[in-house]
């Protein structure tokens, strides 16, 4: 058998088992043994531990230390979770059940089996046949059948007898284990043969909820092997099971499907109804004249008395009365605190001083004088069955309420007259139930209303009328929907023999479906349990710690109680050479359980089912960053699943001054997964959680594990993240992609001003949503940003190019002076708004005719040029069916650290270092000049939100800040934008760019406002984009510009979108762009061409007050990079100081 303690589960686990049985009680055993003795893969989980004969408890603190009490009413518990007595006070009733390998068979009186016949007449039998027959109306003895071994011969071989058995002493401790090894409990006779046929069995593993296997489905499992239930032992480690048997007593079956409810398992509504205590009431003879003898004795005291003069078995006699119950005696045994049952929870009949006869008959029995005679009176009968097992889902457990008993008054009327036969105290209980024998809870019915499985097993599934749950059942005492009258094990065990007939043909049935061999195994007749030690794992689970994080999630309150495994996996695999290539350490990496509560979505927890964490994932295409990456798929009580992915990610900006906020903020994104129904209403969300310091604390206390080594692994990676800031891993080399595009035509254009520029046009062809003979779309002139190519991408398969050129549309790219091809020495932003961008026009209305209308789609500098060219008249709005702008507007709203260096004079600096020459080499060659290597070096020691390791790509982002966030593009547009796009970055604009930047909107070249006082020149619909995880420019440029064309053009379209997870050019070049972004662009086209860019009469406007109200949802830490613990002001503080510290190593 196998520990919990010593059991590492692997996760994900492809083999797994076809069923796995949660209990070894007469219906587990019985389950378990028939399921291995057809060949079937079977794993037995039991929550308590394996007793052997000499484990026992034989005097009062030893039966102490194996009880755990546990009083619902002052919500208190003692004892060990796996005590072998386990007593449940509940209001005015008490209920006590067992716990270990055999269940309630280890210390039941065993009345059930048809074993031969008791040899001997013990003392209470002889006296209570004396005298009931005359004092209980119309009773009769009954013949006892016992579980118990009286043979004194060696008994025969045989499936239900392979363990070695001694012969029972007549000791009378059988209610506390036989410590003789005479009881034919179950884990001697089906446990034991089961296990003979292959069944693992796990002791002392608690199963706390099933939930089906969100990764299972029917056809991948013929070849993943894939299991479809998930058995958890805790929040975080589970069993792979194609069948699930629960079989772990009615509470502990009640429990375990309350909680697999709470996350998503569709039960019937009556679960929990039906309980029943089989009628049950316990009652104390003591003082009494007659030689009972039932009082249980040790071992010192059996060589001194003979056979016939001992206690005997617990139960040695039975009478049935006609009112419909049945009173059997007992034998207390000897490790009972007899002052339980003499006035601490009985009260005496009759009336007075009985309490004391308590203590003085203890006293006795302590010294060793002959105490007075007594025995236990035990009733059963027919109670109402109406019972309830709840869930109290605040506290996390299970309550019940007893059934109403109508014969109660009966059985104590008959135990007063019993008393008054025989002489002595009746001590009778203070509850209105005491019951050692529980039913129901699960009942067995033919109606999902009615009953929560059919007579079967099987677990209905309240999705659809008379449908059960593949492969789930129930298989133990809760399923009898009403009390027995009598003792119930052999009914228990009757049912689970018709039960497991079924199971057994649905699992073979399951097999061969799935083409599965079964191979029948043969009972090994000398095999036997083997210890514990022999089956521990070597390997233990190393780090636990919990972690709560609060915040909001689409704008609603969100907390997270998670709880974290290190380690999942050996670490003897992992080489220390891997953490050089990226891969994070096994300790840094685990599972995930906790819960989540989200009461906007659902308004119980939302439990995890499957949770990983990975505390120092790395991003090849970004080695400096380090991430925390969680990832939890939740399951709700109303059947919904959600998956929460977040990210806590780690630049060495301004090495450690961001790491509080960093490593404590996680970036998660909120989504539900597509469920059956139509109604089901899609959920995307975004959001932050954070941990605080005190959670933080909290953490840190709560690690369990090898806490040096885990500290020691975490601390490491932050230092070489924020201080050494060492690469991990590089840019993966993969094979580019070099898809042909159509025939292109180059247009060499001459300017006003007398500069050559070029213009590529791309014709396009029959639309393919577009009928035969319909018009053809209008045309598309794609404006790029600063030395940079964002549209026409070679290494790309769905840039815009051919995304437009797939709809119908024909793309013009203007190639103007700051564009790589054609790069300028002396120009500004104006020249291009002033001359580049009319000449393109006049070049696409020559070739179309003057009637024609251009779509524009314009990113970063190119969006400042095209409002230049609107608002300063240079370009008439009659040519403009739609204007779409990346990051850019006449607006232009900077980051704290771009807007640092645009006020420092770098720039002066930067135009004095280059001279004549303004064009920059980015390319390293043995003919660079002094100059542009100095300016290089500078650029590369400018700090930067995201470092990279490609030379040419720190140079640019040194002199304009990222403009893209690395894990957005594809190593091959990251390596063709560096060394064949971006190969001179002609700066002459930089200090009209430079005035741009400072005023926050277009301004000429001598730095006034020449166009923001021309809004009427601007009678076009426009589409801004910004995205939501800033870099560059911040999202207060959209905004600001929706603003001011809803204030001044009123009557047109006039949109506004906020894409997240993006940055600035990745906006148009990133791997998901066209998916994420080109459809707004798209969209926003198609309404400009249908003439649905009109919203409201011209005579209308928008009130100025009302759009002056409006504040920007998006603006914040965003707006600002990302968040960060200190304002942009402390960061331009923090970098002026570094500078003078740079400035100062050179001097």
């Amino acid at each position: 058998m196998e520990k919990q303690a010593n059991i590492e589960q692997r996760f994900g686990e492809e083999d797994g088992y076809d069923a796995v049985v949660v209990g070894s009680g007469y219906g587990g055993s019985v389950a378990a043994f028939r399921m291995s003795m057809a060949g079937i893969k079977v794993c037995l989980v039991e929550k308590g531990r394996r007793w052997e004969a000499h484990d026992f408890p034989t005097d009062g603190l030893k039966i102490m230390s194996a009880s755990r009490m546990e009083n619902r009413n002052l919500g208190v518990s003692f004892g060990p979770k796996d005590a072998l007595f386990q007593v449940y006070q509940q209001g005015d009733s008490v209920a006590a059940v067992a716990c270990g390998l055999g269940g309630g068979s280890l210390v039941n009186a065993g009345v059930m089996m048809p074993t031969p016949s008791i040899p001997v007449r013990f003392s209470n039998a002889k006296v209570v046949g004396d005298i009931a027959i005359g004092e209980m109306e119309e009773s009769s003895e009954d013949l006892m059948k016992l579980s118990i071994n009286f043979d004194l011969e060696e008994p025969p071989s045989s499936l239900m007898r392979l363990q070695q058995m001694g012969s029972c002493l007549a000791c009378g401790n059988c209610l506390a284990g036989c410590p003789y090894n005479a009881k034919n409990s179950t884990d001697k006779n089906y446990i034991l043969s089961a296990i003979q046929a292959g069944c693992i069995v796990k002791t002392e593993c608690q199963v706390q909820f099933v939930v089906k296997n969100p990764y299972y489905s029917f056809q991948e499992s013929k070849t993943s092997r894939k299991r479809r239930w998930l058995v958890y032992l805790n929040e975080i480690d589970y069993i792979t099971s194609d069948f699930v048997v629960l079989s772990a007593g009615v509470f502990g079956t009640t429990e375990i499907l309350f909680h697999s409810q709470m996350r998503g398992l569709r039960l019937s509504e009556s679960l929990g109804s039906g309980f029943s205590c089989n009628g049950n009431t316990v009652a104390y003879l003591a003082g009494s004249p007659a030689p009972l003898n039932a009082y249980g004795i040790d071992g010192k005291q059996l060589p001194n008395k003979i056979l016939q003069e001992r206690p005997g078995p617990a139960i040695s006699s039975s009478y049935t009365s006609s009112l419909g119950f049945t009173i059997q005696t007992a034998v207390l045994p000897t490790a009972y605190p007899f002052l339980l049952f003499k006035g601490i929870t009985t009260y005496g009949w009759p009336n007075g001083f009985w309490f004391f006869h308590g203590i003085i008959d203890k006293l006795k029995h302590v010294m060793g004088f002959k105490s007075s005679q007594a025995m236990v009176l035990n009733a059963m009968g027919y109670d109402e069955s109406d019972g309830k097992i709840m869930f109290e889902k605040n506290k996390y457990k299970i309550c019940f309420s007893p059934p109403q008993d109508l014969l109660l008054p009966r059985k104590i009327e008959a135990f007063q007259k019993l008393t008054k036969k025989l002489g002595g105290i009746l001590f009778m209980s203070r509850f209105r139930s005491t019951s050692v024998h529980l039913l129901g809870g699960c009942n067995a019915s033919s109606d999902p209303s009615q009953g929560v499985c059919n007579s079967k097993g099987q677990v209905f599934d309240t999705q659809a009328p008379a449908t059960v749950h593949p492969g789930l059942y129930v298989c133990d005492a809760s399923l009898i929907p009403c009390s027995v009258g009598i003792n119930p094990s052999l009914t228990i065990a009757a049912a689970a023999e018709y039960v497991s007939r079924h199971l057994v043909k649905d699992v073979l049935e399951y097999k061969s479906k799935r083409g599965i061999e079964i191979l029948v195994k043969t009972v090994d007749q000398h095999s036997c349990l083997t210890t514990d030690k022999n089956l521990r794992s070597s390997h233990t689970p190393v780090i636990v710690f919990k972690e709560t994080m609060k915040g909001n999630i689409g704008g609603m309150p969100c907390t997270a109680y998670l709880k974290m495994k290190m380690n999942s996996q050996n670490q003897e695999d992992f080489n220390e050479g891997n953490a050089v290539n990226g891969e994070s350490h096994p300790l840094l990496r685990g599972k995930v359980g906790g819960y989540v509560v989200f009461k906007a979505i659902e308004k119980d927890e939302l439990h995890i089912i499957d949770g990983e964490v990975d505390l120092c994932e790395v991003d090849y295409r970004t080695p400096y960053t380090q991430y925390m990456h969680y990832r939890l798929l939740l399951a709700a009580s109303s059947g919904s699943r959600y998956i929460l992915e977040g990210k806590k990610i780690m630049h060495p900006f301004l090495f450690p001054l961001y790491a509080w906020r960093e490593t404590t903020t996680l970036h998660v994104t909120f989504k539900k997964l597509d469920g059956n129904k139509s109604k089901d209403k899609m959920i995307n969300l975004i959001g932050e959680l954070r941990i605080s310091m005190i959670e933080l604390l909290k953490s840190l206390i709560s690690l369990r594990g090898n806490k040096r080594r885990f500290i020691y692994l975490f601390s490491r990676a932050l230092l070489r993240t924020y201080i050494l800031q060492i690469p991990r891993g590089s840019h993966k080399e993969s094979h580019s992609y070099y898809k042909p595009y159509p025939d292109s035509t180059l247009h060499e254009i001459e300017t006003e001003d007398g500069y050559i520029i070029s213009c590529r046009q791309w014709k396009c062809g029959q639309a393919p949503h577009r009928p035969k003979g319909e018009k053809q779309p209008n045309l598309v002139l794609l404006l790029n940003g600063h030395s940079t190519e964002s549209y026409w991408l070679p290494t790309e398969p769905n840039d815009l190019v051919r995304t437009l050129l797939e709809e119908g549309y024909e793309p013009w790219l203007l190639q103007s002076r700051f564009h790589p091809l054609n790069p300028a020495n002396n120009f500004t932003i104006e020249d291009i708004g002033k001359f580049d961008i009319p000449a393109a026009i006049t070049k696409i209305l020559e070739l179309h005719g003057k009637s024609i209308k251009v779509h524009v789609v314009a990113h970063c500098v190119g969006g400042l040029a095209i409002h230049m060219a609107l608002l300063g008249g240079h370009v008439s709005a009659t040519h403009i069916a739609s204007v779409s702008c990346t990051n850019s507007s006449m607006y232009f709203k900077l980051n704290a650290l771009p807007m640092l260096k645009m006020w420092l004079p770098l720039v002066p600096v930067s135009m004095a270092i280059l001279g004549k020459n303004k064009i920059l080499p980015l390319l390293e060659t043995p003919k660079t000049s002094l100059q542009h290597r100095l300016l290089k070096y500078i650029a590369r020691l400018i700090p930067r939100y995201e470092r990279c390791m490609c030379s040419e790509c720190e140079v640019f982002s040194g002199i304009f800040g990222n403009t893209f966030w690395h894990q957005n593009v594809s190593p091959t547009m990251h390596n063709w934008l560096n060394m064949q796009s971006s190969t001179r970055l002609p700066m002459a604009a930089f200090p009209h760019l430079r005035k741009i930047c400072k005023a926050g909107f277009i301004v000429d070249s001598n730095g006034k406002n020449s166009y923001l006082i021309h809004p009427e020149r601007m009678a076009v619909s426009t589409l801004y984009i910004s995205g939501g995880r800033s870099l560059l420019v911040t999202p207060e440029t959209s905004f600001l510009a929706n603003k001011y064309m809803k204030l001044h053009q009123p009557s047109l379209r006039h949109e506004r979108v906020i894409v997240e997870g993006f940055g600035h050019s990745d906006l148009l070049i990133g791997e998901e762009s066209y998916k994420k972004v080109f459809p707004h662009i798209l969209s926003h086209i198609r309404l400009a061409e249908q003439g649905e860019n009109l919203v409201m009469s011209s005579g209308k406007k928008c009130n100025a007050e009302a759009l002056d109200w409006a504040d920007d949802p998006c603006g914040g830490s965003r707006a600002r990079g990302f968040g960060s613990l200190f304002s942009p002001s402390v960061v331009i503080l923090l970098v002026l100081l570094w500078l003078v510290l740079l400035i100062s190593l050179f001097i």
